[in-house]
């Protein structure tokens, strides 16, 4: 399957591939976010590992292991790729070609820690940590630490003056190396903490190694050499960031009776927070009664929506409705312009 995928990313023709996870925690989350996005992926089966993107012609989603997908990305297989932070600053290589694009599409968060025995109640800094691998270091022992995340968990520590430790690379479940004796400790993500806690594990007060979020890398040569495919990414990158834009916002209509247009917009811009991100619009109501009236439209923040409802009102507002926005675009597309600065480097 590996061979046809590679065959499939290697022929020419194809517009920009993209490399999504294929189970796991960000499968579902990932298929989602690119349907929120205007780009729905229709996957056949679970055995079939690629699929056509709505809204980008000629792109092609590429299912890979979300492990993998750093390395695809690197290599060439695909041009784009949705990967967890922590899986693409563990994978990546220091002067390859894939860059990150967008460092968080609002999804998947979570945190690299390390985390000790609860029992171990002297030790609850890095700086108590050090002290223990010293101690462990004289008995004729290294302190044992669990983890997936070797590099990062190695310069973590080496720069925190923890110098004697041994790693313990697993692919399975953590949070119970400890109690099963075959490591001292772990580091390893978490999301509200509370597995750890049910594994009767703490987290260090200086032990955040990571902060991760689902991100969006590029490789960077293969777009600089392929301006289809360039075209493409800027097409993903256009709905992405104007469909995490929009996610803030929310548009507040409303009727209101006024001599002229100008004369209702100074109501409206009376409050000017509320009056819209650059003013309101305003548009001409044709009742059977034939008075003057306008329909307003005001783009608002969503924490401050019931302000602007209320704002309506005070000035004579009626049949006020919310809509919920879907994407929100600006002058430039600001992802796809450090795209553009990451190629050149």
């Amino acid at each position: 399957m590996e061979a046809a995928i590679d065959n499939v990313s290697s022929s020419q023709g194809h517009g920009v591939r993209i490399a999504l996870p294929s189970d796991g925690a960000l499968y579902e989350s990932t298929l989602a976010f690119m349907s929120a996005c205007g780009m729905a992926v229709e996957r056949a089966s679970s055995r079939r590992y690629t699929a056509e993107v709505a809204g980008v012609p000629g792109a092609l989603a590429l299912f890979q292991r979300v492990a993998d997908i750093t390395a695809k990305v690197e290599e060439g297989t695909a041009d784009l790729g949705f990967v967890g932070l922590d899986r693409f600053m563990e994978s990546r290589h220091e002067s390859g070609v894939a860059a990150v694009v967008v460092d968080d599409l609002g999804y998947g968060e979570c945190e690299l820690v390390v985390a000790v025995p609860e029992a171990w109640i002297d030790v609850t800094s890095t700086a108590d940590l050090a002290d223990l691998a010293v101690e462990f270091r004289e008995q004729g022992r290294e302190l044992r630490i669990a983890t997936k995340y070797p590099l990062l968990v190695e310069r973590f520590l080496y720069a925190r003056g923890v110098n004697y430790f041994s790693l313990v690379l697993t692919s399975g479940t953590l949070e119970a190396a400890p109690a099963m004796g075959y490591a001292d400790l772990i580091a390893d993500l978490t999301a509200s903490g509370a597995t750890l806690r049910e594994n009767s594990l703490k987290t260090l007060t200086d032990g955040s190694i990571l902060e991760s979020q689902t991100c969006l890398i590029a490789n960077r040569r293969l777009l600089a050499l392929d301006p289809a495919k360039l075209q493409g990414a800027r097409a993903v990158l256009e709905r992405v960031e104007a469909h995490l834009r929009a996610e803030k916002f929310c548009s507040v209509m409303a009727n209101l009776r006024g001599s002229s247009e100008e004369a209702v917009a100074a109501r409206v811009m009376e409050q000017s927070e509320l009056s819209g991100v650059a003013g309101p619009t305003i548009s001409t109501v044709h009742t059977p009664e034939g008075e003057a009236q306008y329909a307003v439209t005001v783009l608002v923040k969503k924490a401050r929506m019931l302000e602007a409802v209320e704002h309506l009102r005070g000035i004579g507002g009626d049949g006020i409705a919310v809509l919920p926005t879907t994407y929100v675009f600006q002058r430039e597309c600001v992802a796809y312009q450090r795209l553009l600065a990451l190629l050149e480097s």
